[in-house]
């Protein structure tokens, strides 16, 4: 899929979900999701698989996951109101992947433990990050009395280093 599919194919796929987000305030922002869709894809190259928007400490930010033409799986932010790239992750497939495995001091159910702690609710999705330093983190999307929730735990640390991030929609498929 190409670039220009790749837009067309998420502007379709929002415009599908407008019935079902119908009650939801989304953000305003000053930059159209193509335009950080463009600045995403000129730092990796690839097919946006998976779309969101959320509200990261009050910015409204978009998240693209790419299938990178490196094989790779990257996830990169574009900060609505700039049209710039915030943040670039490397997704691995689970915590045994080296990368990760060489950085990670806590287990998965240590990691849930504080995350629910923060934010009780259900865990609906779990994924394996390497940040941009090299860092090894947990990403947590939890479901609360008050919505989906985003959270990140440092896998060396157990500390949280993002929290409460607001999902308003997410589009596209996860790479299991």
């Amino acid at each position: 899929m190409n670039k220009i599919q790749s837009i067309l194919w998420a502007n379709i796929a929002l415009a599908a979900c407008a019935p079902a987000m119908a009650d939801i305030e989304l953000p305003k922002t000053k930059v159209s999701m193509e335009t950080c869709m463009k600045a995403a894809l000129a730092q990796r190259d690839g097919e946006v698989v998976k779309l969101e928007l959320k509200d990261e400490r009050g910015v409204p930010t978009y998240e693209f996951e790419i299938l990178g033409k490196d094989g790779k799986t990257w996830e990169l932010e574009c900060d609505a109101n700039k049209g710039k790239i915030t943040e670039e992750e490397q997704e691995v497939e689970n915590a045994d992947a080296q990368l990760f495995k060489q950085k990670a001091k806590i287990s998965l159910e240590q990691a849930k433990d504080i995350a629910l702690k923060a934010h009780p609710g259900e865990v609906v999705e779990v994924e394996y990050e390497i940040e941009s330093n090299g860092d090894a983190s947990y990403e947590f999307d939890i479901m609360t009395d008050k919505g989906e929730i985003k959270l990140e735990v440092d896998a060396a640390t157990g500390k949280i280093v993002e929290d409460n991030q607001k999902e308003y929609y997410q589009i596209g498929k996860e790479n299991d």
